[in-house]
């Protein structure tokens, strides 16, 4: 009996949070990125939590997708202001991230880009990681992706 009662419990329980978290699930796809044809959601939000993807130095006004000149510092700039406009389009801001994980192309860029880093945050700075990687996407220099809360 208490095995049966325990099964009983362990399948309502899964079919309730698969219900649940399907509900609470919601995937955000700019125009630009439909328009570009881009096969990935720019942000996921789940529950409070948004999670952003990965980010380039990528300027999505021009025709052609390419990064922006001007190395490390401009294609910072640049994913920055992509990604505050995901968070923004999604409910959130750049001062709800709470996390954001940074792909180096050449670790020995961190100062710079730690340099201008302030610039783009109030007070509090979300947590951050940083890793080095053999290649990003057309020789970029750095790739951002971040998770924030939306209210």
């Amino acid at each position: 009996m208490l095995l049966r009662t325990i099964i009983i419990f362990s399948l309502l329980s899964v079919s309730t949070f698969t219900a649940m978290a399907e509900a609470d699930v919601e995937y955000f796809r700019s125009e630009t990125f439909k328009e570009k044809k881009l096969p990935l959601s720019e942000a996921v939000r789940v529950g409070n939590l948004l999670f952003v993807s990965g980010n380039l130095g990528i300027d999505f006004s021009k025709k052609e997708l390419g990064l922006v000149p001007g190395g490390i510092v401009a294609e910072t700039k640049q994913t920055m202001l992509n990604i505050e406009n995901a968070l923004r389009s999604s409910g959130s801001s750049l001062n709800q991230l709470v996390k954001c994980t940074v792909y180096l192309a050449n670790i020995d860029e961190w100062p710079k880009l730690n340099k201008i880093w302030p610039s783009f945050f109030n007070e509090n700075f979300p947590t951050r990681t940083a890793i080095e990687v053999k290649r990003l996407w057309r020789g970029a220099a750095v790739e951002i992706t971040c998770v924030a809360y939306v209210d």
